[in-house]
């Protein structure tokens, strides 16, 4: 096939990557604040301020990471009725992200994320990878605006803007890291919802094993929607985990409103994710999730939606690890041809600062009209 033949660039690519040495490292923004010892303009005592240094909180942080992208997918846009049409291609994208962190007190965290890239959408040849949530123009754009703190012992809050997923204080029970965009929830695709704007969340940690959390997302970046309104819309959840370093599980429950779901009289869509790992010494780890979700409805019966996923790491194979994941793309629609994504994915560690990760999958055609679809590509990371 000509997706494989293209695909013997790949190889080279990376022998041009792996050359590169990155060190990861945190920089401190102190680093940056130039302390000037003389005015610069003769006269002008006064007018420019002199001393920079201090103007940061000395705990602040940057970290940076870059992705690239490379490789083919056959069959992608493909129907059955145009089968020439489609293009097995190779697609190069990157991404970038910066981290930035402060802390005031040493207990809490304000966070902000800023990402660029070129990757596109998820419907792009590598947009499994996700290399910037989705984006596809090459500005900076805020990603998450989010700040943690304690109350107390055992009691955590948060409050998040601009991309801040109201699920960020949950735990999931699932020891797979795979790369792609479809497989990376472990089935919790209704109940781990994302941050429409605003949230606020909160944990509390019985034990070091044990916890418990609740979350909330609303819209409320313009006049017309707003926070708990029958405008806007909002979602919220709750979460329960026991997590050991040999199994875990968790329950999670979510409640999530459509865009103007109250306006139009669309009922709210509930959820039920349940989710587990068994990571046994010598043994893969196995982790596995299912979720449940009742489409809410005004005056129709209201329809049912399932997802699952399956997933098997190898930590230590040969300098890197290994999995492989079976699981639906995304959520299932009762009564609908269930629709499935297989993957399997190797990490390799070049150095503290550099990961290359190949990634194989093949993903069940969706309707009648379309062909089945296979993706070959692999991830360069660096982080610094």
């Amino acid at each position: 096939m000509k997706l494989f033949k293209s695909l013997l660039v790949a190889p080279a690519t990376l022998g041009l990557l792996a050359p590169m040495s990155a060190t990861a490292n945190e920089i401190t923004i102190n680093d940056f604040n130039p302390v000037v010892e003389e005015t610069l303009l003769a006269g002008g005592e006064g007018l420019i301020d002199t001393s920079y240094d201090g103007s940061f909180s000395e705990t602040t942080s940057a970290s940076f990471s870059v992705d690239f992208g490379i490789g083919a997918v056959d069959g992608l846009g493909i129907t059955t009725t145009d089968k020439d049409s489609g293009t097995e291609a190779i697609a190069a994208t990157y991404g970038f992200q910066i981290d930035l962190t402060t802390s005031f007190t040493g207990e809490d965290s304000l966070d902000i994320s800023i990402d660029a890239g070129n990757a596109g959408s998820s419907t792009s040849p590598l947009g499994e990878l996700d290399l910037n949530n989705g984006g596809s123009s090459d500005e900076l754009t805020v990603d998450g605006v989010s700040y943690t703190f304690p109350v107390g012992d055992d009691t955590t809050v948060v409050v998040g803007a601009q991309g801040t997923d109201g699920s960020v204080l949950f735990t999931t029970a699932c020891t797979y890291g795979g790369p792609s965009n479809t497989l990376d929830d472990c089935g919790n695709v209704q109940s781990n919802f994302v941050g429409l704007g605003t949230t606020l969340g909160a944990s509390y940690a019985f034990s070091d094993e044990f916890t418990m959390a609740v979350g909330y997302a609303g819209d409320g970046k313009t006049a017309t929607t707003g926070l708990l309104t029958k405008e806007g819309a909002d979602a919220w959840g709750l979460n329960a985990a026991y997590t050991t370093d040999t199994y875990g599980i968790s329950a999670t429950y979510a409640n999530v409103e459509g865009t103007y779901a109250l306006k139009t009289g669309q009922m709210a869509d509930t959820s039920v994710a349940l989710n587990g790992y068994f990571s046994p010494e010598g043994f893969p780890s196995i982790s596995a999730g299912y979720e449940f979700t009742d489409i809410g409805g005004a005056g129709v019966n209201a329809d049912e939606k399932t997802s699952f996923f399956v997933g098997l790491q190898f930590d230590e194979v040969g300098p890197g690890s290994a999995g492989v994941a079976v699981g639906t793309q995304g959520s299932i629609t009762e009564g609908s041809d269930e629709a499935l994504m297989y993957e399997a994915y190797y990490s390799y560690p070049v150095n503290d600062g550099m990961t290359v990760t190949p990634l194989v999958y093949a993903k069940e055609a969706t309707s009648s009209t379309d062909e089945d679809e296979t993706g070959v590509m692999v991830k360069t990371s660096f982080s610094f």
